[in-house]
């Protein structure tokens, strides 16, 4: 990419929850340069919300279309809004530029910020799944905890006590775990991550933005994903 071109980068949703999809596009948009073109979309096709390794698996479908689309349509780059990562491997295989999931980027972002950080996440169902990521990404050793505020993904946009909730469990956090740092465990929560940091006196990341902004410093870098090994595209086979 020249310094001629635009650059593009295409926020993935992988719920249909088009609401959502809105607050995602407007944190991803506040966070770039000017000259970055945002685009955030949702599959046609789906959960309305990720709450369960079922919804993962089916949105993950639907997510890789959108990056299989965004191919023939020349972005620069993909972000994964939700904070399971869904496919993120699989959409590396397929992409030629950076593709980078929002837990990730949050939790390696909450590294450059404190010695220890907390994800405040939705369902505590969805708690397994966070430490599973904190392990495979190597940041398990600065997670202080993972705390649920047991509001539905769809409802955080619906319940007026939602944010004093989340509130609450991150000022847990600080004064239990001994977190120096709040990571949000759900792109759901994006628009509420300025109001928490004035609250709470700490860094609170918001993944959307952090995922953006590394995709958009990786593309500016001229890097994208190693195709050596196993990330080379998928090899061609008959899909019946």
């Amino acid at each position: 990419m020249t310094e001629a071109l635009q650059m593009k980068i295409k926020v993935i949703n992988p719920n249909t929850t088009l609401s959502m999809t809105a607050t995602i596009a407007a944190s991803a948009r506040a966070s770039v340069a000017p000259g970055t073109c945002v685009e955030a979309v949702s599959p046609t096709s789906g959960p309305e919300s990720i709450e369960s390794h079922y919804d993962e698996a089916l949105a993950a479908v639907g997510m890789l279309r959108e990056i299989e689309a965004g191919e023939v349509e020349g972005y620069d780059g993909y972000v994964i809004a939700c904070f399971g990562d869904p496919g993120l491997l699989a959409a590396r295989e397929v992409a030629r530029g950076p593709v980078v999931g929002i837990a990730e980027a949050s939790m390696r972002t909450a590294g450059y910020l404190g010695r220890s950080f907390t994800v405040v996440t939705t369902l505590a169902r969805t708690v397994g799944r966070a430490w599973d990521l904190a392990h495979e990404y190597g940041v398990a050793g600065a997670c202080s905890g993972i705390r649920s505020c047991e509001i539905p993904v769809v409802e955080l946009e619906r319940d007026p006590t939602a944010y004093t909730s989340i509130r609450d469990v991150a000022q847990e956090a600080l004064a239990c775990d001994g977190a120096d740092v709040i990571v949000l465990g759900c792109a759901g929560m994006s628009d509420l991550c300025a109001r928490l940091q004035a609250d709470l006196g700490v860094p609170v990341i918001d993944g959307v933005a952090a995922a953006t902004t590394q995709v958009e410093a990786l593309v500016r870098m001229g890097l994208r994903t190693s195709i050596r090994g196993e990330f080379a595209p998928p090899p061609a086979k008959l899909h019946r």
